[in-house]
């Protein structure tokens, strides 16, 4: 219960009496410069999701880091197994990086603010349409020189078996020919889902896999490197874990 109360008020403290100056800076330094404030707001998202994880007790596993381009827009690939995914993973992007969220997160105070300053884009799954306006926009991140994250099964699994990709989550890097880097995260619910409400530690691996180039596949390559990016952090995942 301590842990979870300890990170409750990080999150408030960061959030409400911290964060409501640091956004009001964010949103006047953006007028300003908007790629100062990406970095700032990435700086500051990053300080976040340290906090979390340092007084929730997890203990990260940081492998493949050396695989992470630092010259060139990537679309990140990974499983998704819990809340904690986002707290492992964001401390290891490099400049500003946006991800693909569920609508309902558009709707919490603050948090939606920052994610705005992040370039995350909203989800409505229940419309085909807004799907495609959301994979235009992530096209549109890359082609800008951002980094995304998305995790094309959807939502979180429970199970030791990934569930299928949505294989337009990779339609933005094959429309700009950006690099797909696979992640592989194992036991991040240990944190959390697996003793709600409470947070306990655990100690979690992240896997970054090498670049995977995209340019100039056919619908039939493309597909193929789908099954063969689920393939990879599947096995990796059961390596792992």
């Amino acid at each position: 219960m301590i842990r979870l109360i300890l990170v409750c008020l990080w999150i408030f403290m960061m959030f409400v009496p911290i964060g409501l100056p640091v956004f009001l800076f964010l949103w006047i330094i953006g007028l300003i410069s908007p790629a100062l404030k990406d970095r700032l707001a990435m700086r500051y998202t990053v300080l976040i999701t340290r906090g979390i994880t340092f007084l929730s007790g997890e203990k990260i596993t940081a492998i493949g880091t050396e695989n992470i381009p630092k010259d060139e827009a990537v679309l990140f690939i990974s499983n998704h197994r819990s809340f904690f995914d986002v707290f492992t993973a964001y401390r290891y992007f490099h400049g500003c990086c946006g991800c693909v969220a569920k609508i309902e997160w558009k709707k919490i105070p603050l948090l939606n603010v920052l994610m705005v300053f992040l370039h995350c884009i909203f989800l409505d799954r229940s419309s085909t349409r807004e799907g495609l306006k959301a994979t235009m926009r992530v096209t549109e991140e890359l082609r800008s020189g951002r980094n995304f994250w998305i995790c094309p099964e959807g939502t979180r699994s429970h199970g030791d078996t990934l569930l299928p990709f949505h294989e337009g989550s990779f339609r933005g890097a094959f429309q700009t020919g950006c690099k797909i880097v696979p992640i592989t995260m194992t036991h991040t619910d240990d944190l959390f889902e697996k003793h709600l409400p409470w947070v306990r530690p655990a100690a979690v691996t992240i896997d970054f896999g090498k670049p995977i180039p995209t340019e100039g596949l056919n619908k039939s390559e493309q597909k193929a490197l789908i099954a063969s990016i689920r393939e990879g952090i599947q096995r990796r995942y059961d390596e792992l874990k």
